[in-house]
């Protein structure tokens, strides 16, 4: 499976070759067991996702056109229990999408490259699964394929979209999300390449939402709108439809249109030898990723030095010059705009516990602690870090003591992996609220057992 027998293709061609061949025993271990912590991590993102109102608004509009058919909704009207009844595909994935990014929770690549493969995929994987009654380890094949084929786009792009105000998840995800789509419905290396060929019209987002008071409800839609067209490329390429084979590399394709400075060696340089799906990096708090870093060392702080939040006299962070221009956002219209502001979501952290969801409800927004030093938190660009997600802290306490730190890890990361019993822990919290204590656990030992299975496990009613 290395990219020697792929070198005369186009980068669509090859990858899409790549994934249709690839068979679940081509899949070492640790790929595998990345794998299933991102599927069962986003089902828990998606669970705790739809009980909020923007992704009500999203599954309601699903099932209103959705018709009839065989995909679950999580959600009914009032809970996060999949719904009664089901739909059909593009929809419910759509839906689903939503929910998965509706509070911040989904899943990244590191180094970053601007996609989110747990909202992006899984989604996908659930509605084609059901759809096509695939087992346990086609399911994982077709996800671990669509991990490897987005995380070179994102790579290749090299998270230059969102310098030209596109949001980068909504450009990505379409092509990732065709491919898990089209190895489920057992489409071979040119029904994949026409399906990519066709993800690349199907794709968008702009970054608007990060210079608006309100508005972000709108990035969750980006990650559903991304499952929904992958299906649909799919779809469509499985009856003929085709679409440009040079999408990626080619002139007006993606890396053209879409980015700049892109290196499109990187789409498939040692493809089938270095395993992308290695590089998924799981959250730790409910917010954007850039402040987890900083936010884990501060806890880490106040832990060993014993202080909160109320004795922080002054803090200054050094953060990527994209950091300071995108996430400097002192005054949030709402939560959704304050889980995107890093200068929030670290005065939230010293004045709440961030590992806990519900730190950050409604009523963040309106603790003046929190709001106060929201805005004396000085952010700026530093350009030594060693990488986009670090930060460089300088804080002082009004006592007078002084800490000096560089935040560069957090646990979640691919170099400090959250530890199995902790992501057992975090789907626990996120899912038991809303479908008790033991079918959540039950639910969650099953998509840890998902190669073994004869179908994809959904929680009992």
């Amino acid at each position: 499976m290395a990219e020697t027998a792929f070198s005369t293709a186009t980068a669509a061609q090859a990858l899409a070759r790549f994934a249709a061949g690839m068979r679940f025993e081509d899949i070492p271990e640790a790929v595998r067991e990345r794998a299933m912590a991102c599927i069962a991590d986003t089902l828990g993102c998606i669970v705790h996702g739809s009980r909020f109102p923007w992704s009500a608004a999203t599954a309601a509009y699903a099932r209103r056109y959705g018709g009839q058919g065989p995909c679950t909704v999580f959600g009914a009207p009032g809970s996060g229990a999949p719904a009664d009844g089901g739909i059909a595909a593009p929809f419910a994935a759509l839906a689903n999408g939503a929910a998965a990014h509706a509070f911040e929770q989904d899943s990244l690549r590191y180094p970053g490259a601007g996609v989110h493969p747990g909202a992006t995929l899984v989604p996908v994987l659930v509605a084609m699964a059901q759809e096509t009654g695939a087992g346990g380890r086609q399911a994982l094949t077709a996800f671990v394929a669509g991990c490897e084929v987005l995380f070179r786009i994102g790579a290749a792009s090299r998270h230059s979209s969102e310098k030209l105000g596109f949001h980068a998840p909504g450009l990505t995800g379409p092509y990732g999300a065709a491919v898990v789509a089209g190895v489920l419905l057992g489409l071979d290396g040119a029904g994949l390449a026409r399906a990519l060929g066709i993800a690349g019209s199907l794709s968008g987002g702009l970054l608007a939402f990060t210079k608006s008071r309100e508005g972000a409800m709108v990035k969750r839609l980006h990650m559903g709108r991304a499952c929904e067209a992958g299906i649909l490329a799919a779809r469509l390429a499985a009856d003929g439809y085709s679409g440009p084979e040079t999408i990626l590399e080619g002139r007006f394709g993606f890396l053209d249109t879409y980015c700049r400075d892109a290196d499109a060696t990187r789409l498939t340089a040692d493809l089938g030898r270095d395993w992308e799906t290695l590089r998924i990096c799981l959250k730790r708090y409910a917010c954007h990723v850039t402040p987890q870093a900083a936010m884990q060392t501060l806890r880490g702080l106040m832990a060993t030095h014993g202080f909160d939040g109320g004795d922080v006299a002054e803090l200054a962070l050094g953060m990527s010059e994209k950091v300071a221009s995108h996430h400097d956002i002192r005054a949030p219209g709402d939560i959704m705009t304050a889980q995107y502001s890093v200068p929030f979501c670290v005065a939230l952290s010293l004045h709440r516990d961030p590992e806990d969801p519900r730190a950050f409800d409604g009523t963040a927004l309106e603790d003046e602690a929190i709001a106060g030093l929201c805005r004396r938190i000085a952010l700026g660009a530093d350009p030594d870090l060693p990488s986009a997600w670090s930060a460089r802290i300088a804080l002082t306490l009004h006592d007078g003591r002084r800490f000096d730190a560089l935040a560069s890890d957090y646990l979640g990361m691919p170099r400090t992996p959250m530890p199995a019993a902790d992501i057992r822990r975090r789907f626990l919290l996120l899912t038991t609220e809303t479908l008790g204590e033991r079918a959540a656990a039950d639910w969650y030992d099953g998509l840890m057992r998902l190669p073994a299975l004869p179908a994809f496990p959904m929680p009992r009613p």
